[in-house]
């Protein structure tokens, strides 16, 4: 599937499991609450020390992995059981955001995903809370791909055939 689904999958998705590589080499994968602002920036905010920091300061490349729309399901032409599902990945590179304006904003695109009546709440949250936390950008450094196993209402598998996605 194209950029644009997987973006959307991306959108989607309660969280987006992100694919870090820790000092020593190992792989380290956190389910994270991420906002894009753009078709290539991502955010997420957590604690200013720990994992993901140590991971991003070692090796700055990151991969991302979301799945929606998975149900179990039989097929319907030929009965097999078969899972119905919408995925995306992508792969950027990580950076902590140290410019005071972008960290707010990005923290703001964050709430507006995941807390949109609360808005109201945002400025005394960021009073409180912006200098004890920390802001990780993510940048895409390729298109997002991704796939699907869905049926149409015929109850034909819909494969990488273009239509609305419903994600």
């Amino acid at each position: 599937m194209d950029a644009t689904f997987s973006l959307e999958v991306l959108d989607k998705a309660p969280y987006v499991t992100v694919c870090f590589t820790r000092p020593d080499c190992t792989p380290y994968g956190v389910p994270l609450s991420l906002a894009r602002i753009d078709d290539k920036t991502f955010y997420f905010h957590c604690a200013l020390e720990g994992d993901k920091l140590d991971c991003i300061a070692a090796n700055p490349t990151v991969a991302l992995s979301a799945v929606t729309k998975c149900v179990p399901t039989v097929g319907p032409k030929d009965g097999s059981f078969t899972l119905q599902y919408k995925s995306a990945m992508a792969v950027g590179k990580a950076e902590m955001v140290t410019d005071r304006n972008e960290k707010i904003e990005a923290l703001r695109a964050i709430c507006q995903r995941f807390l949109p009546k609360h808005m109201d709440a945002f400025e005394d949250a960021i009073a409180r809370s912006l200098e004890r936390t920390a802001v990780v950008k993510i940048t895409l450094t390729e298109p997002p791909t991704g796939k699907r196993k869905q049926y149409d209402k015929d109850g034909e598998e819909m494969k990488g055939r273009s239509g609305k996605s419903n994600v």
